[in-house]
């Protein structure tokens, strides 16, 4: 079975105008998407972002539950929390998870459109039942990932539908539906 880990992608990524930006570390992201990973076994959950003062402030967050108080109010969220690693770039990420591995990760990006190499969920959820390679799954913050960027991945994993026409979803709300259907019973 194949590793899975996990990167939010804060820059660079579209805002509403399609214009490339750097978006800000969010509080619910950090702790809602901590703890899904948990939930699903994430091996880790990176968070990206070329900001010293952003992940600066991602560390804060995190050391308020993962010492003193904090850490004896809500041990749950000391140990969602421990998976959780903040990064400067992509390249960090991707140098992390190979010098554990030995190898290279599959990289599989996430969007609400659909590309060439479009993968579906049936088909990943079984790729990382019957491979040993590491997977790390891709999202990005604002409105997404760039195309060029999304364009370079090995995979791109198909859209979240629902029976309506609208498609703009939270990130943390992606990463929950995607990884339930990936590794959920």
């Amino acid at each position: 079975m194949s590793d899975i880990y996990l990167a939010l992608v804060h820059s660079p990524v579209y805002n509403k105008n399609m214009e490339t930006v750097a978006t800000s570390i969010t509080n619910l992201d950090l702790h809602d998407i901590a703890r899904c990973s948990t939930t699903y076994g994430v091996k880790r959950y990176f968070v990206v972002h070329p900001a010293e003062a952003q992940r600066q402030l991602a560390k804060r967050i995190m050391g308020f539950w993962q010492e003193g108080f904090g850490a004896e109010y809500n041990p749950d969220r000391q140990e969602a929390f421990a998976r959780v690693k903040i990064a400067n770039n992509l390249e960090e990420v991707y140098a992390e998870i190979e010098a554990e591995h030995g190898v290279a990760p599959i990289k599989v990006a996430t969007d609400a459109r659909k590309y060439a190499n479009t993968v579906t969920y049936a088909q990943l959820r079984k790729d990382i039942r019957t491979i040993e390679t590491p997977i790390l799954l891709l999202f990005g913050t604002g409105w997404g990932l760039l195309k060029e960027d999304v364009e370079k991945m090995d995979l791109i994993l198909e859209p979240i539908y629902g029976p309506t026409d609208y498609n703009h979803l939270s990130v943390r709300s992606a990463v929950s539906i995607i990884l339930d259907r990936l590794r959920g019973h």
